[in-house]
């Protein structure tokens, strides 16, 4: 049997587990996957005695992923475009693989199971850390209208903006979506999409824009899901958006890290409902 698990600090409070064991099941894959707590000092040793012990690959979650992309020998488009890892596979060779699968589970999710088309749309998406860093390029890909990166340090939101839009992968798309980078306090206009990357959610401080940012109807998506949503969720709601939580999103990305690890796509709309159901 296959050995896979989630590396991250806090790691306990993981879903993964439980999402690819049922995974699994409906694939009939034989493998086993666990949470595996790593130092914040020590996450180059974990990963080497996770290999050593016969690990097939990993999830990496905070605050992890940008240490995961430094220590891969190969890398997915997406995750060069990340310069962060979620998922590792240490091949026959003895080489690790990295991918990362969040911007694409993110997309996945809105356009999927929220039935929302991102094309032709105006995105906001507030943050410019690894969260928001590992979902711009796929957000741009999905051919929006305008995408617009707002940080409360400025300079990182601008940073994000320039690596992307000097990304050969992207040229073609950036011909017909405009990329900005713009400063909280000169957001004047109105988006149809905003995506909560930053870490608001988690601390409970509040949304750092301005509700004037929502389109009736809007959807106002955090990446956070359960209670850690709830805020940005009231926020929305009480302004005349849509709220989602971001717990399809942890399906999708977990479908794609299956996918990478094991040739085979489970079906994740399945899975979602079922947790859904079990969270209700």
């Amino acid at each position: 049997m296959d050995h896979y698990c989630v590396l991250g600090n806090p790691v306990a409070h993981s879903k993964s587990p439980a999402i690819h064991k049922r995974f699994a099941e409906l694939t009939g894959q034989a493998l086993d996957y666990s949470r595996q707590l790593a130092p914040l000092d020590g996450f180059a040793a974990s990963l080497r005695d996770w290999i050593a012990g016969g690990g097939r690959g990993c999830n990496v979650t905070v605050p992890f992923k940008f240490e995961a992309f430094r220590l891969a020998d190969t890398a997915s488009e997406r995750a060069m475009l990340a310069q962060a890892a979620n998922t590792l596979r240490f091949d026959d060779d003895a080489l690790i693989a990295a991918d990362n699968t969040d911007g694409v589970g993110l997309v996945n999710d809105i356009q999927l199971n929220a039935g929302i088309r991102l094309a032709g749309r105006d995105i906001l998406l507030l943050g410019a850390g690894g969260a928001a860093a590992g979902v711009l390029g796929p957000l741009l890909m999905a051919g929006p209208r305008r995408l617009v990166v707002t940080n409360r340090t400025h300079a990182r939101a601008l940073a994000l903006v320039a690596r992307h839009a000097d990304h050969p992968s992207l040229r073609a798309v950036l011909q017909k979506t405009e990329l900005l980078a713009l400063e909280q306090q000169g957001l004047e206009d109105n988006f149809d999409v905003i995506i909560n990357a930053t870490a608001s959610s988690l601390s409970g401080a509040a949304v750092p824009v301005d509700p004037r940012v929502l389109k009736p109807g809007a959807l106002a998506y955090d990446m956070m899901y359960g209670a850690a949503a709830q805020p940005f969720a009231d926020w929305a709601r009480g302004h005349g958006g849509v709220a989602r939580d971001g717990l399809g999103m942890l399906v999708e990305q977990a479908a794609e890290s299956f996918a990478f690890w094991r040739g085979v796509r489970p079906p994740s709309a399945q899975v979602l409902q079922e947790m859904r159901k079990a969270l209700a």
